[in-house]
């Protein structure tokens, strides 16, 4: 016999678990990114005209494919830098507290030879960066900015996640069935 709930269907010996979960919002539209303006023009219903010189559409066309891969550069918080031999338990720990006391602002954990790092953030100036850093200096007093590659930030700055509710499916057991 199957309990149905929100129409998940739980099977017996199992139970229903909701979970918080964060999830960062939407960041940059970026549908358009890559594609000629011009041409989506007339693709709907209706009809744009756009009187301009050749030069302008060839030269629009020359930017969009020299600029296809192109990587938006900006500047993050490193919260952990150490290349000890618990090295990697730390720095996920490191990542793990950030994104706890933090949702919504992303946390990256990498390896480079002999170092892990974890940085936090994606920022467009070296000044958003720093607002960052002075809330999470007590926290991780030895954080510090470094200019990397980043992800399009989100839009959003003020609500820049999204809280959801994630439902699991878990066997009962005894220890869990008291939660």
């Amino acid at each position: 016999m199957s309990l149905r709930a929100q129409n998940i269907v739980v099977p017996q010996g199992y139970q229903l678990v909701d979970s918080v979960v964060v999830r960062q919002s939407a960041q940059m539209d970026t549908t358009l990114m890559g594609k000629n303006i011009f041409s989506l023009l007339n693709s709907g219903k209706g009809t744009v005209t756009v009187s301009q010189p050749d030069k302008i559409r060839n030269g629009m066309t020359k930017h969009i494919e020299d600029n296809k891969s192109e990587k938006i550069s900006g500047y993050r918080v490193r919260i952990y830098f150490d290349n000890k031999q618990n090295s990697r338990g730390a720095s996920e720990e490191a990542q793990r507290r950030f994104q706890a006391n933090h949702p919504g602002i992303m946390a990256y954990r990498s390896f480079t030879s002999p170092f892990f790092k974890v940085t936090v953030g994606d920022f467009r100036t070296r000044s958003e960066a720093i607002q960052l850093m002075q809330q999470i200096q007590g926290e991780f007093p030895t954080a510090f900015i470094v200019k990397e590659t980043i992800n399009y930030p989100v839009v959003d700055k003020r609500d820049s996640y999204i809280i959801d509710t994630l439902h699991l499916v878990r066997p009962i057991t005894p220890e869990l069935s008291n939660l």
